[in-house]
């Protein structure tokens, strides 16, 4: 996968879940609203786990050169 869209992903899931979240409220036919609100929440527990676990290895990664370097 390249770099740009490898980046973006966390802030994808997060944007398709804030919609999605945003549609379940407006949408009032079938089980839409439960499915919206459903996708959302995965969505963005989703992006959520993906940034902190890249924040995560970046920092244990700094450190560790830190680290090596001393």
């Amino acid at each position: 996968m390249s770099k740009p869209i490898y980046e973006s992903l966390p802030y994808f899931y997060l944007l398709v879940g804030a919609i999605s979240l945003a549609a379940s409220m407006y949408l009032h036919h079938w089980y839409w609203p439960t499915i919206c609100f459903s996708v959302g929440l995965f969505c963005l527990v989703a992006g959520l786990v993906v940034l902190l676990k890249r924040r995560d290895s970046r920092e244990h990664d700094r450190r560790a050169k830190n680290d090596h370097e001393i």
